[in-house]
């Protein structure tokens, strides 16, 4: 799969959330989240502010780094971080905040166009590849596109674009471990899901004792924090596949635990 495909399904998944914001009444966007402090407003400011810097980061890596040195400066506590990325958002409407966010996005695809396969993008960690830095940012889109539709109590429908997150989750394993400063363990898991379309998707070590199978969105949801692996279908054998599901933080940033079950 190429840097294009990837484009293309990020920028798909960023029309299907703004398929639910959208249409939302003003007093809608002020639905608070399960992201502590955040409401839906909030939620879809943190995804303007970072497309927006995505797009900095692709057409001009010196203007990035200088932002992200400043940035990182300010970052000293939580309502710092809240107030620095989402205190212009906060300041919108709701029909202002959405076209914000459009922009920032459409500002990040017109960047995203010019990338190849093997170019690398600065980030706030170290630089990514660019398929990773932009399923990275489909990650993010569907992560926080799930928090909106839990506060408004959605059932979403999903497409096999998630494959990218499976895929994401499947490989930042050893970072889950690595990010608490915990050794990896060399216990080989195998990873069989669902696909949304009905196929069947085999990752990691395929013939591995230890696994981890059932529905490819509850496998997303577990990495992406988003709901405990106890209140999913997947069906996990093997103490370090079970661990892993525990631990598991497909996004950077220093670590954090995922929700208690029924929660």
């Amino acid at each position: 799969m190429d840097v294009n495909q990837v484009r293309a399904d990020l920028i798909a998944e960023q029309e299907s959330l703004d398929a639910i914001v959208g249409p939302l009444p003003d007093e809608a966007w002020a639905t608070p989240t399960a992201s502590p402090r955040w409401t839906i407003g909030d939620q879809i400011g943190h995804l303007a502010y970072f497309d927006g810097t995505a797009a900095l980061a692709m057409s001009d890596e010196a203007s990035f780094v200088a932002h992200r040195d400043e940035l990182l400066a300010a970052f000293t506590s939580d309502e710092a971080v809240d107030d620095v990325t989402l205190g212009r958002y906060r300041s919108m409407s709701p029909s202002e905040l959405l076209a914000a966010w459009r922009a920032d996005r459409a500002a990040c695809a017109a960047a995203s166009a010019t990338l190849t396969d093997d170019q690398r993008v600065e980030w706030y960690g170290p630089s990514m590849g660019s398929k990773s830095f932009l399923t990275a940012r489909l990650m993010e889109c569907w992560a926080h596109g799930q928090d909106v539709a839990d506060a408004l109590h959605l059932e979403r429908e999903h497409d096999d674009r998630i494959s990218h997150i499976v895929r994401l989750g499947v490989i930042t394993r050893g970072w889950s471990y690595i990010n608490r400063r915990l050794e990896v363990p060399d216990v080989p898991v195998a990873v069989h899901l669902d696909a949304p379309a009905g196929a069947r998707w085999d990752l990691g070590d395929v013939d591995a004792d230890e696994t981890i199978a059932g529905p490819a969105v509850d496998f997303c949801l577990v990495v992406t924090q988003r709901r405990h692996v106890d209140d999913t279908a997947l069906e996990v054998s093997g103490t370090a596949a079970r661990d892993w599901m525990l631990k598991a933080q497909v996004f950077a940033g220093p670590p954090t635990d995922g929700p208690q079950p029924r929660s």
